[in-house]
């Protein structure tokens, strides 16, 4: 997916120009980067650990009703 730095978005193939400029601004589109490995892990294991810390509040509150 081609990007715009200046812009800040994302970009269709087809508004790309030949010249592989963004037509909004006239500067280089280039494409966009995937998501860092690391960042991912951390939004998993965030996840993960929530939902554990979710389970035992709901186990205490059973326990304790």
């Amino acid at each position: 997916m081609p990007w715009c730095e200046t812009c800040g978005q994302g970009l269709d193939k087809d508004q790309v120009q030949e010249d592989g400029t963004c037509p909004f601004c006239g500067e280089e589109a280039t494409e966009h980067r995937a998501m860092p490995l690391r960042f991912k892990l951390m939004i998993w294991a965030t996840v993960i650990y929530l939902g554990y810390r979710a389970f035992q509040g709901i186990a205490w509150v059973v326990h304790h009703a």
